[in-house]
């Protein structure tokens, strides 16, 4: 008999981890549906063309929205697409077998942006705003030629917390990356379901799941990209202070235009005392509050339920 038969608490170990995946796996799907829902991203009859790059995000977007649609009240349909940059080493075989295996429709969209992008942009700049851009080009063109009424892409939670930092301390705006979008060409909405999900969640599905994981060998080995220290001061903060992420992401959710400072989204030239007290006029901050006034409350997703 083996060792690992002969071990008493091999059986509890892989029970645990059963017990852990089944949660994980309900928690993922609740919030998917969830952010379905709320935003109105899938409807009756929709053609929902799903980008697959061959990451972790992706490969479980479509594996949730699969899941989801075996149960779904509405019928809509799903089609992968994954776009062929020609980036050297690319394991074509890899996407197709999944996704046949999978028996879901996709589609390989072949065009070399590689050659683009490593011929246009300076050796040692960041190439992912190039590269996005005639990704996105792209993707919206084969959506067209797909007849797909919604384009889903695998962003999550921590995605959108980036953005909004990155476009806070080097763009000077308060703008983020909404969960549900008219595309910039104006002909498709762009959807994301995994906008409720934590990145952490999504590992742990990885790897639970074994999807066969393809490295971007582009960015994702510049290590000089901003979004990169974004991403691990917001990881820092997270274990040094639990729960300021989720309160960071509720706070995209409860916008106060009143208490911010653009003139063209509130009409602060015009003010004039009303005589009645405002309800949703909560204390502002002072330079030498160190807590949060009683009046506010802090709204959190409840992930571990």
């Amino acid at each position: 008999m083996s060792a690992v038969l002969q071990d008493p608490t091999h059986g509890r170990k892989a029970d645990k981890e059963a017990f852990e995946n089944h949660k994980l796996g309900k928690r993922l799907h609740r919030l998917v549906g969830q952010a379905i829902g709320d935003f109105n991203m899938i409807e009756p009859g929709d053609k929902v063309m799903v980008c697959v790059s061959g990451g972790k995000d992706s490969y479980a977007l479509l594996d949730i929205l699969l899941s989801l649609q075996q149960r779904a009240p509405v019928h809509f349909d799903l089609v992968a697409v994954n776009l062929d940059q020609k980036q050297p080493g690319f394991p074509e075989h890899v996407l197709p077998d999944y996704l046949k295996g999978r028996g879901v429709p996709f589609h390989i969209e072949e065009q070399d942006t590689y050659s683009i992008v490593k011929r246009v942009v300076p050796e040692g700049k960041t190439m992912c705003s190039l590269c996005s851009r005639l990704r996105r080009g792209a993707l919206y063109r084969v959506a067209g030629e797909l007849g797909a009424t919604k384009i889903a892409l695998g962003h999550h939670r921590d995605d959108m917390l980036q953005t909004f930092f990155l476009n806070m301390f080097f763009g000077g705006k308060l703008k983020g990356m909404p969960a549900k979008l008219v595309s910039d060409d104006g002909k498709n909405v762009v959807i994301r379901p995994l906008a409720y999900v934590n990145e952490v969640d999504l590992e742990r599905w990885a790897a639970h799941r074994q999807f066969p994981i393809i490295p971007c060998t582009l960015c994702g080995s510049q290590e000089n990209l901003q979004r990169k220290q974004i991403k691990t001061m917001l990881r820092e903060w997270d274990k040094k202070f639990p729960g300021r992420v989720e309160n960071m992401f509720s706070a995209l959710q409860n916008v106060v235009p009143s208490h911010l400072m653009d003139r063209n989204l509130y009409p602060f030239a015009g003010l004039q005392p009303t005589g009645t007290p405002d309800a949703a006029g909560d204390k502002a901050f002072d330079d030498d509050d160190d807590c949060a006034p009683p009046s506010t409350s802090v709204v959190r997703l409840k992930l571990d339920e």
